[in-house]
């Protein structure tokens, strides 16, 4: 029976693409290499952001990364003001965490987006103490896809890791939670293709957020457990 959820954020929870995009390349303008298209940053971003503003910066034409470390300073200055940019959760979200939150689940969200925006983003779309932990980028923390992240939270929780399903957009995602050894699950609506997902052979892949209710809603079917 499964007893916690943990979320992605970028790309699975709320749509953030817009301010990834817009604090990007807020923070490229001053080079002069022009701007990276909205939709590219769907590629770069899953990582942290100094992978981030390196693939931009890469697509701009700046392969020697000259302007690397002033460009990511840059980015967290802006992104500190304006994480919350035409941030909005998807389509289905908040009916979602509703249902699970009714089948008493423990909800986290583990982001690569550093802590304190992470935290903004989910405290000011679905209110304070909404979900049970939120976890982002911390210095000297490893990120994902190491799964240290996710095991940390089951432990806090004092649930399993077979007892966790781990949710996301990306094949980093699929990484965390298959080496944290939970049941892993891809979304479609984010910022990654099936194929990525698939190739991680995660358990399930859902095209809306109302299928992941019903997979646990199947599961405990089979496994004839009720809450």
């Amino acid at each position: 029976m499964y007893k916690c959820c943990i979320f992605d954020l970028d790309g699975t929870l709320l749509n953030t693409l817009t301010a990834l995009s817009y604090c990007s390349n807020k923070a490229l303008r001053k080079y002069g290499l022009g701007e990276v298209p909205t939709e590219e940053f769907k590629w770069m971003v899953g990582d942290g952001y100094r992978n981030q503003i390196k693939r931009a910066l890469t697509y701009l034409g700046d392969k020697e990364l000259i302007h690397w470390e002033e460009a990511c300073k840059d980015y967290m200055e802006i992104f500190g003001k304006e994480s919350m940019y035409g941030v909005h959760p998807y389509e289905g979200i908040p009916e979602m965490i509703e249902q699970l939150k009714k089948k008493n689940m423990k909800l986290a969200v583990l982001s690569n987006k550093p802590n304190q925006q992470a935290i903004m983003n989910i405290e000011t779309v679905f209110g304070k103490g909404y979900f049970d932990a939120i976890a982002g980028q911390i210095d000297g923390v490893p990120k994902k896809p190491d799964p240290s992240g996710a095991l940390r939270i089951a432990e806090e929780f004092g649930i399993r890791p077979e007892e966790c399903l781990y949710i996301g957009d990306t094949n980093t995602d699929m990484r965390t939670g298959i080496g944290a050894g939970m049941t892993t699950i891809g979304v479609l609506w984010g910022f990654r293709q099936r194929e990525e997902l698939e190739a991680f052979g995660p358990a399930a892949i859902i095209e809306h957020p109302s299928q992941l209710v019903d997979f646990i809603e199947s599961d405990l079917q089979t496994k004839n457990v009720t809450i």
